[in-house]
């Protein structure tokens, strides 16, 4: 039986119209820079490397999920509007059968299914029509194609580009077999080659490439995916994946170790590029401009035992340590008392000497303190090196701490009393807005085998217990907590906070409760540190906001002036 002219008529019509929608979508897709296009199955399949493929029967599949054809993706968009006029008696010819009930209806569709996609092996034209009249399902045969590299119908012809990527990749890595659980998915094209170039870093001189895949999977890659998760990073760059923030990473630790000099951890890279990339509120700005370091910049108390708290590859506290030399001879006694440190803690120390001028850095007093610092590390068998900078002290310093776990810094310039004179100090302005502890030697080093602990309940004080308790449990440093009273209330609520504390991580103390009447607390903490004969005093960082503090003078302070022991003072 024949068509009715009027419904060949009215499916002519609407071919007309779905055409004119067709050329509209393409002249949009040049503004929007999204692509109509209809994926090529034979494409696909080349850049996904097909394993093989097997029979599923007769399915509804939804027709949201069919991106693309064999053969005749260029005859449709993505949406399978028709886009040559050559198709409008086939079109509507089709279009008529749909809906004369003495034709039958619409016989299934052949496809290919590649993941959650399917694309048209026969059927395109039905395929047009039954979304031109609103369907959402249509009957298919089903083959299903396996390939190495997962596929939505969500990809468009630029993710395909990635997809071959990866697919290419794993080719050649083996991931997908070696570690099946493994998402390394990108959203740049271009990273792969630098994942096959860090894994061929880890490549041993016999070894295939998959083997070094695995080991560089395990060693590297995942334990900075965990430390990507733990920190939440990704919450900042929706859109993202894990690999792309890990190749940041890695480029980021490239960019800090030509800079710097220095070899750059993971996890400092990621601290670091994650705090550059931080924005900064109007207030900030504004306070920033207006008024000077020491008054508004200071480290926000427990973000480093955080960081310390998420790695998963050290059970040390101090892996990399900060060394600043000045040159004069007394502040070799930082560098002294971080060799103490280093050797048992199996450190590195990444030495900092600071400059005013690019000049001074080729000279010859420079290149001494180079040679110094070296020959100091080498006989104390200690990993060290030496970078030399240009700039203003206080601020490198800051700048340099976030890349390690600790700064070790000659005392021999402590904050003065003066209003003006505090404000000036270098030392205090490290104190308040280094990231990291900061460990202040005077003219003399100690074996830091006695620590006194300073608790007043803040929580910087919290801060300066996780450090002592770390200490106390893995050196086996003798270990008292003191803490100052006012005259109308007892310690026990801080004290039970500290016991039960210690008790979790099994570390015995003595305890003392001095009462603040006696002396100021500054005399307290240096008396007390007398007594008990401590070699080490640790504390937390100031407390009082900056312009407060620069007004009414800081305990941190006063302890600095006149201590003979090394102290510590935790943010």
């Amino acid at each position: 039986m024949g068509f009715i002219p009027t419904q060949l008529g009215s499916a002519r019509d609407d071919f007309r119209r779905a055409r004119g929608q067709a050329a509209l979508q393409e002249i949009m897709s040049r503004f929007t820079g999204q692509s109509t296009q209809l994926l090529s199955y034979e494409e696909v399949a080349k850049q996904l490397k097909t394993t093989g493929q097997a029979e599923r029967g007769l399915k509804e599949i939804p027709l949201d999920a069919i991106v693309g054809s064999v053969g005749r993706y260029s005859d449709f968009t993505r949406t399978f509007l028709p886009k040559q006029d050559s198709d409008e008696h086939r079109w509507a010819g089709v279009r008529v059968a749909v809906t004369d009930l003495t034709q039958g209806g619409l016989p299934p569709i052949s496809v290919y299914q590649i993941g959650g996609a399917y694309f048209v092996i026969d059927g395109n034209h039905r395929v047009s029509v039954a979304r031109r009249l609103g369907a959402t399902t249509i009957e298919a045969h089903i083959t299903e194609v396996k390939t190495k590299v997962p596929f939505s119908p969500e990809t468009s012809p630029d993710d395909l580009i990635l997809k071959g990527e990866y697919a290419d990749f794993l080719e050649r890595a083996r991931l997908d077999e070696s570690r099946p659980e493994a998402d390394l998915t990108l959203t740049a094209p271009g990273g792969y080659a630098e994942l096959e170039k860090q894994i061929e870093a880890c490549r041993q001189a016999e070894a295939a490439l998959p083997e070094a895949a695995a080991k560089w999977y395990d060693e590297v890659y995942w334990p900075t995916v965990l430390m990507i998760r733990e920190r939440g990073v990704l919450r900042d760059f929706p859109g993202r994946t894990e690999t792309d923030f890990f190749l940041w990473i890695m480029r980021h630790r490239a960019e800090l170790k030509q800079e710097s000099g220095w070899e750059i951890r993971p996890d400092a890279a990621a601290s670091d590029l994650a705090a550059r990339l931080k924005p900064q509120t109007a207030a900030e700005r504004v306070l920033d401009a207006m008024l000077p370091d020491a008054l508004t910049k200071e480290a926000t108390p427990g973000e480093w035992r955080k960081e310390k708290l998420a790695e998963r590859y050290t059970d040390r506290l101090f892996a990399e340590v900060l060394v600043p030399v000045s040159g004069e001879e007394v502040g070799w006694f930082a560098l002294e008392q971080a060799l103490i440190l280093a050797k048992r803690e199996g450190a590195r120390l990444n030495g900092l000497h600071i400059l005013r001028s690019a000049a001074e850095a080729e000279g010859e007093a420079a290149q001494a303190i180079q040679t110094r610092f070296s020959e100091r590390c080498a006989e104390a068998e200690v990993s060290g090196s030496l970078a030399i900078e240009v700039g203003e002290v206080a601020r490198k310093i800051c700048e340099r701490a976030p890349l390690t776990d600790l700064v070790i810094l000659n005392m021999a310039h402590p904050p003065e009393a003066k209003l003006l004179s505090r404000l000036g100090s270098g030392l205090r302005t490290i104190t308040r807005q280094c990231v990291r502890p900061v460990l202040a030697v005077p003219g003399t080093t100690t074996a830091l085998e006695r620590v006194l602990l300073a608790y007043d309940g803040s929580r910087k004080a919290n801060e300066a217990l996780f450090v002592a308790t770390y200490l106390a449990e893995r050196w086996g440093s003798q270990l008292t907590v003191l803490t100052v009273v006012e005259p109308d209330r007892t310690a026990l609520e801080e004290n039970d906070y500290v016991r039960a504390y210690l008790e979790l991580h099994e570390v015995q103390a003595t305890f003392l409760i001095r009462p603040k009447a006696e002396a100021p607390v500054s005399e307290i903490i240096l008396q007390t540190a007398e007594e008990q004969a401590s070699d080490l005093i640790v504390m937390g960082g100031y407390g009082a906001h900056p312009m407060v503090e620069a007004m009414l003078g800081s305990d941190v302070e006063r302890v600095l002036r006149a201590s003979n022991q090394p102290m510590l003072i935790c943010q």
